[in-house]
């Protein structure tokens, strides 16, 4: 389980095509404290760290995470989120994240303000019941809060540390996030849906 305020950043530095899958080997300065076998969140996705060598690590991802997630669309030297699990006497300053994208969404706007930014992104409609006004949402792998929630749209705001400690900074209008949304909103939607 994961807490979506992201610990640190990585970079891509190698991308392998096996079969269907594709294995990424990418850079970070936690590499040396990771293991063999700990999943991380990669922008929001739990992969299995496979290797580690000085200071990059290797994962691969199987044909089913890159069609539902953003993975498929890395390059290298691409800057992607990095999240540890939560250790069971930690704090959970975020939300409860899985690392179980539900699916991606597209930034339709980034507005520059006087110290903060405001992102607006869309996604399909079939999910707008799991989004709330004020409630949270996993963009990359990061805890963040909705606000101007539509049937098919959210924003967020970024405030000045999240946006210089995540890879937030890169994201443009017309690029792809993945989105988790909020468990518990999910399991009430889920036990409505079954009562019905």
């Amino acid at each position: 389980m994961f807490t979506g305020i992201v610990e640190t950043t990585a970079t891509v530095v190698a991308i392998e095509k096996s079969g269907s899958n594709t294995r990424f080997t990418l850079q970070t300065a936690i590499a040396n404290e990771l293991k063999v076998d700990q999943s991380v969140s990669h922008n929001g996705v739990c992969l299995t760290v496979e290797s580690i060598q000085d200071n990059t690590y290797t994962v691969t991802v199987i044909e089913e995470t890159l069609k539902k997630t953003n993975l498929g669309l890395w390059k290298k030297e691409q800057v992607v989120n990095v999240e540890r699990c939560m250790p069971l006497n930690g704090r959970l300053d975020g939300h409860i994240v899985q690392g179980h994208v539900d699916t991606t969404a597209v930034c339709t706007q980034v507005i520059t303000l006087q110290g903060s930014w405001e992102y607006t992104f869309a996604f399909a409609p079939a999910f707008a019941h799991l989004v709330i006004e004020k409630g949270s949402i996993s963009v990359n792998g990061t805890s963040l809060t909705c606000f101007a929630v539509g049937k098919e749209n959210f924003t967020v705001a970024i405030i000045p540390y999240t946006y210089e400690h995540t890879s937030i900074k890169y994201v443009e209008a017309g690029d792809t996030v993945n989105i988790e949304f909020d468990i518990i909103g999910k399991y009430i939607a889920r036990m409505q849906s079954v009562k019905a």
